[in-house]
């Protein structure tokens, strides 16, 4: 059996999340380099982050369900601003905090990890913490 990716996730809840949902509907699917990403997330960006992987004659299957269930993610984040239906939750460096503990925890244990997620709305260009209104 050839298994294709369809799918890379930087953490294993959304993973095992979808993993559920495609199992859900009868598809066989895999999640590849998921432990060593848990263990180790430094290594995401090395590895390609964690992969959904299915059978290659349920691919056409399995992406349009992803996007069906994209869909319906979408349609459940509003943003608290604006009211748009154009918000991702994104990395944002730039709300990362205090910059000198980033340098300092470079400089002693070789990386820095403060890297702060926030939704961002794609329409007013608002970030936020949480939705609610």
């Amino acid at each position: 059996m050839n298994l294709i990716p369809v799918r890379s996730f930087d953490n294993y809840i959304e993973a095992n999340i979808l993993l559920g949902k495609l199992q859900n509907e009868g598809i066989p699917c895999f999640l590849r380099d998921e432990f060593t990403v848990t263990i180790d997330p430094i290594l995401t960006n090395a590895l390609g982050g964690i992969k959904l992987e299915v059978p290659e004659d349920h691919i056409w299957q399995a992406r349009k369900l992803l996007e069906e269930f994209d869909r319906e993610r979408k349609e459940q984040l509003v943003c608290p601003s604006c009211g748009s239906h154009e918000v991702e939750y994104i990395s944002n460096p730039a709300k990362s905090g205090n910059w000198i503990s980033n340098i300092i925890s470079y400089l002693f244990s070789g990386y820095s990890v403060s890297i702060k997620k926030t939704y961002h709305c794609f329409h007013c260009g608002k970030d936020f913490d949480d939705l609610t209104r």
